[in-house]
């Protein structure tokens, strides 16, 4: 493996240094994806039954037991109950956009790597092919011996990069399949808790 390495070139470097920044954004978008993963009607329900049984307070008290931004952003619009249900619903709306942005830091940096290690291993493609000839032109022959190299650091960088491009794709296929769903969440359960609150608005009006 380190000979391939070698014989890859120059190229190799920038592959190696895109590979390592993939895999730890990887590392710490995993971590923090599952820890913002919860049982999300599991814990509406809760919620639901927190509200009905002892307001907002004990409710808001759930939330600030629960981790991820689910809990994070219902507990930031009962914060707001007693400004009225318009206030909540811009509390909500608000705390969303902030929860969403923290889910989605760092995926700009994976998709960036995706895409560049593939175009550096065909940098290094081009580079191998231009010692090729340059070798054939210096020799004034062809030789498989004087152009093997050149096509063999072609061959190599070519591969790393698509390695390394397909893994950091896959990696952000799948965190962006994971964002999308505490987001459809997020939404669900918001929407379901502004119900909740006008219900017993209403019922308090009557």
């Amino acid at each position: 493996m380190l000979q391939l390495f070698i014989d890859g070139g120059w190229a190799m470097w920038p592959l190696a240094f895109l590979l390592a920044l993939g895999l730890a954004i990887a590392a710490e978008r995993l971590i923090t994806l599952s820890r913002a993963a919860i049982d999300a009607k599991g814990f509406f329900e809760q919620l639901e039954e927190a509200i009905r049984s002892g307001g907002a307070a004990q409710a808001a008290q759930l939330c600030a037991e629960t981790r991820g931004p689910v809990a994070s952003v219902i507990h930031a619009g009962l914060l707001r109950l007693d400004r009225g249900i318009d206030n909540v619903e811009k509390a909500l709306e608000n705390a969303g956009a902030v929860e969403m942005a923290f889910l989605e830091r760092g995926m700009i940096w994976l998709s960036t790597v995706a895409n560049l290690a593939p175009m550096v291993g065909f940098l290094g493609t081009v580079s191998g092919m231009i010692g090729a000839f340059q070798a054939i032109k210096v020799a004034g022959d062809v030789e498989p011996s004087l152009v093997a190299g050149g096509i063999s650091e072609a061959l190599i960088t070519t591969a790393s990069g698509l390695i390394v491009g397909i893994l950091i794709q896959f990696c952000y296929n799948f965190f962006a399949s994971r964002i999308d769903r505490i987001i459809a969440d997020m939404q669900e359960h918001t929407a379901s808790l502004i119900d909740v609150l006008i219900e017993i608005e209403l019922k308090d009006n009557t």
